[in-house]
């Protein structure tokens, strides 16, 4: 068991945390969850002991160890790729290290022959023969090749050695598991990998996240970080999201009757007590769920932004995008090859590729910033595009101007209130306006690029990686704007949901051509005879 008491946490005269008293129990995973700068991974660092909280305690059941995933890319980086994954069992490790180094020793006694007994009977007892093995399985499963294991971290990318610290934090079945934002720079293979992985794990899983999906295949309950509060929910995050919003419609109802709410409640939760993904984790959510004091639930205060592209300048016409041959060499590198094909009106594409440089250059092509390549694509006369580009930084560095300003160079109409409309439906009012471009975070730039794009009322979307820098608010938003337009959209995504609850089409850019297949997202990842072609256009097994 984790439990935290009377915690408290204080920078200055502001507040982050005030008199929370929780526990973590076996058996379930929990969601922290809350918008950006409410304190989810300041709380993680309280619950790891790497930060002291201004009052309180944090008391775990004697005996359990912790593991948690390292933020710190570069603090194991002398150190073998197998190695820096079993450090992830301290104990284990430990004893390893100290029959290392007795059996190393020229004058070898008796005692050290009765130490190294007691520690082999312990290393026996803690399955360490079976440790490098099972850390290389751990490795492979995470999509670090064999051929890795026992090269120094360092000599790794950054994508890879996140994977291997998130082999590190789960190596040897800790009792908890502090998770801060596991799936970053996972692709979608690995990441259900992952979700199989904790939806089975029967111990105590703490992790924060942005990705929906990912959030509601493991999560069991979602402890909900806002107004200096934290509160525990049961169910998983679409539970905590859908009821907190039936709750804000009830309650903005006055002329609706308690029975009727009260009804209305024990439909949702029967609903969902019906519906989960996984198992084991749909027995434990039903059994909760089950339980649930209607009483107890409270409609959440959390704002969203409003996502809305359907004030298009004109509608197309039949005429969408052509391309033929398309090709892209980067320094000697196929990005992609001999790429043909025609779009629909209103279809909703995912575009895919194991090289998030392919698909980057690909909008870059039809965005006009590209030249440099082989092939052609003819937009209709009815289409205009809009994009969001990957990375956004040329629009925001230098520009010491204020958000209204900012906003102004891409708007035909100059008004003020005009502009702050368009500010506002991302959240940015009163003085946050006046905040300078040039000193945004990366979620505030996505959400200013986010105005943007709805000012600019395109017919056609190009969307590259759009819940980067999000918080779960805003890709909320960003969802349900996408499902609502009424026009054509290409995207690219890491985020499940966004895939499956929008796609009706799939384009996956290989170095040999493409695959495409206008079916859903799930479809797409699941289908033997795609997995198929995938393999041979990548020239791997795929999973």
């Amino acid at each position: 068991m984790l439990s935290v008491s009377n915690l408290s946490l204080r920078y200055g005269k502001r507040i982050l945390f005030e008199d929370v008293n929780l526990r973590f129990t076996e058996g379930n995973c929990y969601g922290v969850i809350g918008a950006n700068g409410a304190g989810k991974s300041t709380f993680m660092k309280i619950l790891s002991g790497e930060i002291d909280p201004t009052t309180g305690k944090v008391e775990i059941s004697k005996g359990q160890r912790m593991s948690v995933l390292s933020q710190n890319h570069y603090q194991f980086d002398e150190m073998s790729v197998l190695e820096t994954v079993m450090r992830g069992n301290s104990v284990l490790f430990d004893i390893m290290s100290q029959k290392d180094a007795l059996y190393a020793k020229e004058d070898f006694t008796e005692e050290d022959g009765l130490k190294a007994g007691e520690l082999e009977g312990i290393f026996a007892e803690m399955d360490g023969w079976n440790a490098e093995s099972d850390a290389a399985t751990m490795l492979s499963n995470l999509g670090i090749k064999e051929d890795l294991h026992h090269k120094l971290l360092k000599e790794l990318d950054g994508n890879q050695k996140v994977r291997v610290l998130l082999a590190q934090a789960l190596f040897g079945n800790p009792d908890i598991l502090l998770l801060d934002e596991p799936t970053n720079d996972l692709d979608m293979e690995t990441i259900a990998w992952l979700e199989d992985f904790l939806a089975d794990y029967e111990k105590i899983v703490l992790v924060v996240s942005h990705d929906r999906h990912f959030l509601d295949t493991v999560c069991t309950h979602v402890a909900d970080i806002d107004f200096s509060k934290i509160t525990i929910f049961t169910g998983n995050y679409s539970f905590w999201y859908e009821s907190s919003q039936l709750l804000l419609k009830q309650r903005s109802d006055q002329n609706k009757k308690a029975e009727e709410k009260i009804r209305e409640l024990k439909e949702f939760i029967a609903r969902f007590s019906a519906n989960a993904s996984k198992s084991k984790q749909a027995t434990s959510r039903k059994k909760a769920l089950d339980k649930i004091d209607l009483n107890d639930m409270v409609a959440s205060t959390r704002k969203y932004p409003a996502i809305i592209f359907n004030n298009q300048v004109r509608e197309a016409g039949d005429q969408i995008l052509e391309v033929k041959g398309l090709s892209k060499t980067i320094n000697g590198e196929v990005y992609f090859k001999d790429i043909s094909f025609d779009l629909k009106r209103g279809q909703k594409i995912a575009v895919l590729s194991q090289n998030s440089l392919a698909t980057t250059a690909f909008y870059q092509i039809l965005a006009g910033e590209d030249t440099d390549f082989e092939g052609s694509f003819k937009w209709g006369v009815t289409i205009t595009p809009t994009y969001l580009p990957n990375d956004n930084s040329k629009y925001f560095d230098n520009k010491d101007m204020n958000l209204i300003d900012w906003l102004r160079e891409y708007s035909e109409e100059k008004d003020e209130t005009f502009i702050r409309g368009f500010l506002g439906r991302m959240l940015f009012s009163g003085e946050e306006t006046l905040k300078s471009a040039k000193v945004l975070s990366g979620g505030e730039k996505m959400r200013c690029m986010m105005s943007r794009m709805m000012m600019q009322k395109g017919n056609l979307l190009m969307l590259d990686e759009p819940t980067n820098h999000l918080d779960l608010e805003s890709i909320t938003a960003l969802n349900n704007g996408m499902k609502d337009f009424k026009g054509t959209i290409l995207f690219t995504t890491r985020d499940h949901e966004l895939a499956q609850t929008v796609a009706d089409r799939v384009i996956e850019i290989t170095p040999n051509g493409i695959i495409d297949k206008e079916m859903s997202f799930d479809e797409y990842m699941t289908s033997d005879r795609v997995k198929q072609q995938r393999a041979e256009a990548y020239g791997t097994v795929m999973a």
